[in-house]
């Protein structure tokens, strides 16, 4: 009986673990029941001027096509990351998805993320929210560490806004607002070239 508990309690220490997601900055906390840990929605930018160097994100979509932000060189670049059991993903979906059909005619490119699922887990994600930019897997996290040196992604979902040069403009660790992005957006479209 004692073992049969031990052996409950490791179980259910082990699955919340591996429920927990990426781990979040201070002041993150578990989603409301949800059993993962997200980022607050905290904000940072980055003056022009104190931007480092270019990042460039590349990798294959679940359909099977490669995309490099290579590819916009000029344009604001969003990256996103994001998984499918992911509520707070799921909540900024649809403003993800307005942001990235408004703003194309902007030179706005969205590409997501994706570090956790299996394709069939992505591209019903990608149905249900009728997402219109692309999603590169991640599951070996190559591309979210190629990031770290740059820009620290410690919570799912981030939104990392790079500007015109390829560099990180801001970064939101959480969820973040429509009317937050496209703010963001703006300050990069409006910086000097």
């Amino acid at each position: 009986m004692v073992r049969r508990r031990v052996a409950g309690l490791a179980l259910a220490a082990a699955t919340a673990v591996g429920l927990a997601g990426c781990a979040a900055e201070s002041g993150a906390g578990d989603v409301v029941g949800q059993g993962f840990v997200s980022g607050d929605g905290t904000v940072q930018q980055w003056e022009p001027d104190e931007r480092d160097r270019s990042v460039v994100v590349e990798g294959t979509t679940f359909e099977g096509d490669d995309v490099s932000t290579a590819d916009w060189a000029g344009d604001v670049v969003v990256l996103n990351t994001w998984y499918a059991g992911c509520a707070p993903c799921r909540a900024e979906a649809p403003d993800l998805v307005e942001i990235a059909t408004e703003r194309a005619d902007e030179g706005v490119h969205l590409l997501g993320i994706n570090t956790e699922d299996d394709a069939g887990a992505a591209l019903a994600f990608q149905r249900t929210f009728d997402v219109p930019y692309p999603s590169i897997e991640d599951r070996s996290g190559q591309v979210v560490a190629g990031l770290s040196g740059v820009v620290p992604l410690q919570a799912v979902p981030s939104t990392v806004v790079l500007d015109g040069e390829g560099r990180v403009a801001s970064r939101v660790v959480g969820e973040v607002a429509g009317s937050t992005l496209d703010a963001l957006i703006d300050d990069a479209l409006g910086d000097p070239a």
